[in-house]
């Protein structure tokens, strides 16, 4: 149950940016509460997985979610750049962060 809380704190982090994104520095009102709420769901779930996963794991898988997230709906909905140097970078982090999944530990 612990990893199911790290991934959605992880989606609730992309969804936390893309909130702040769509909320035009807090000016639009529905991305500053899709930016709450999702950053509210995020920390909660995190907080949850940290009962039984080490932070050092955690908090490493959770920003690499956050990261690879971030970029790939950067690049879907903000029309930003999909160069293969980038995409490469994402893998790395996709590689490293099933590196920290597998040696992590944790329930």
């Amino acid at each position: 149950m612990s990893w199911l809380f790290l991934l959605l704190s992880g989606l609730g982090e992309v969804g936390g940016v893309t909130g702040m994104k769509l909320s035009d520095g807090f000016k639009n009102w529905r991305g500053t509460l899709l930016a709450l709420a999702s950053g509210f769901v995020s920390f909660y779930c995190l907080s949850r997985a940290l009962q039984a996963i080490p932070i050092s794991t955690a908090y490493a898988i959770w920003t690499g979610i956050g990261s690879v997230g971030s970029v790939i709906l950067g690049m879907l909905l903000f029309g930003e750049s999909r160069d293969k140097r980038k995409l490469l970078f994402i893998g790395m982090i996709i590689v490293g962060v099933a590196g920290l999944k597998i040696v992590g530990g944790g329930h």
